[in-house]
């Protein structure tokens, strides 16, 4: 299986207090396959104005919105280009499906935070035509950008 990773560091979007998708990342277009997003990390970039909440989840997608689109780079390069797709930068959100997400928490805008799966507890998004996950963040007090990268596994 080969590794991929998607960061938002050239597309972000301000926090508010709604949901905003950082990244995504999901089946593409030709032949998708199904994919464990193994990794993930979350922070605040510059500085955080005070000790401020800021809720991050993952959750998942069924139709993709507006955003810049992120061409998933290799974390081995002998590997071949990966056929899922992502997406930074969202200026329209992509449709995510009610009460599906697998993971929600809330950090001080001060921490970084980095979650890893424990082995056969990756969270697996489907070979659908741009169906996948997001990496949210909302924030009510707090109107800056975070940072996020999404490392994952296709099969």
């Amino acid at each position: 299986m080969a590794g991929y990773a998607i960061a938002n560091e050239s597309a972000q979007q301000a926090l508010a207090a709604a949901y905003k998708t950082q990244s995504a990342v999901f089946g593409g277009a030709t032949l998708p396959r199904r994919g464990m997003l193994y990794e993930y990390t979350v922070g605040v970039n510059g500085s955080p104005p005070a000790d401020n909440e800021l809720e991050i989840d993952i959750a998942r997608m069924t139709a993709d919105g507006t955003g810049t689109a992120f061409t998933p780079n290799a974390l081995d390069t002998a590997d071949q280009a990966a056929v899922s797709s992502g997406k930074i930068g969202y200026t329209a959100e992509p449709t995510v499906t009610a009460n599906s997400f697998l993971d929600y928490f809330s950090m001080n805008q001060r921490a970084t935070v980095r979650w890893l799966a424990a082995p056969g507890s990756e969270f697996i998004f489907p070979a659908t035509t741009a169906a996948g996950l997001v990496l949210r963040g909302k924030a009510a007090a707090y109107t800056g950008t975070m940072s996020s990268k999404l490392l994952f596994l296709e099969r």
